[in-house]
């Protein structure tokens, strides 16, 4: 049979119902969306605003305190002033941020990303001390005392490179805390790819990047943790670098003195 004509007043109905079955599959798949990014809620434990700064502060300050403690041949000569200058920084960023880190500012973070450089540098210089006396026999004969001071850089080198993992991962710890961090992370956590363990909106604290950190450190490559940004992927190879190198060349020559 021949079909009938539609009329006007039909093809209109049936565009606008084509038009409300788009727009519900469109907002549908703004909702998934929405929820995988975590944008619906605080993150878990954060419902009360950001991440707690003390645990950062005490880390801070325990690497201040190793870098100190070591042996005056692996230090700069002007370590007060250094230490000085690294607890005045620790200080102003306590002071500006006591509590929770949830409140965006540029003098915080410009203030925490310096402290790091200085801890940063300190630290590499005191590597490649380390290594050069190891290389030219220049060390020494006591291999307890070798053995602490390169366990004392190598646990420096730990802290300062979760430090850095977990000031630039997906923006930051404040972009973390209120959830306008970008959809595709920079590092994978366990907890992404199998949901059914957390919670939707759970974002990682310095202590997931801690753990990050030691153990990228011991096993020289990433564990249960990937990293996906370019960035990411170049610092955990530098990390693996300079913890291989640091643990070989000190147990090498701890073993040599010890025989």
């Amino acid at each position: 049979p021949t079909p009938e004509p539609l009329t006007r007043e039909a093809l209109a109905g049936r565009l606008d119902h084509i038009e409300a079955l788009l727009s519900r599959g469109a907002h549908e798949l703004d909702e998934r969306t929405s929820t995988l990014r975590g944008d619906l809620a605080p993150a878990i434990g954060w419902a009360r605003g950001g991440e707690l700064r003390w645990p950062v502060s005490v880390v801070v300050l325990l690497v201040v305190v190793m870098q100190m403690a070591l042996p005056a041949q692996y230090r700069l000569e002007s370590r007060w002033l250094l230490a000085a200058g690294e607890v005045a920084l620790l200080v102003a960023v306590t002071a500006l941020n006591p509590h929770r880190i949830e409140r965006p500012s540029l003098l915080v973070r410009t203030l925490g990303l310096t402290l790091l450089v200085l801890m940063s540098l300190a630290n590499l210089d005191a590597v490649a001390r380390l290594v050069y006396r190891l290389l030219t026999g220049t060390e020494g004969s006591d291999a307890t005392a070798l053995l602490l001071t390169g366990a004392a850089i190598w646990l420096v080198n730990v802290v300062i490179f979760a430090l850095w993992y977990w000031e630039f991962d997906r923006g930051g710890p404040v972009t973390r805390a209120t959830g306008k961090d970008p959809y595709l992370p920079d590092f994978l956590f366990a907890q992404m790819t199998t949901p059914e363990v957390a919670s939707p909106t759970w974002r990682p604290t310095f202590l997931d990047y801690l753990y990050l950190s030691f153990t990228n450190a011991t096993a020289f490559s990433p564990t249960d943790t990937l990293p996906l940004a370019r960035w990411a992927k170049l610092l955990m190879m530098l990390q693996s670098a300079v913890s291989l190198v640091t643990v070989a060349l000190v147990i090498a020559r701890a073993v040599n003195v010890l025989k």
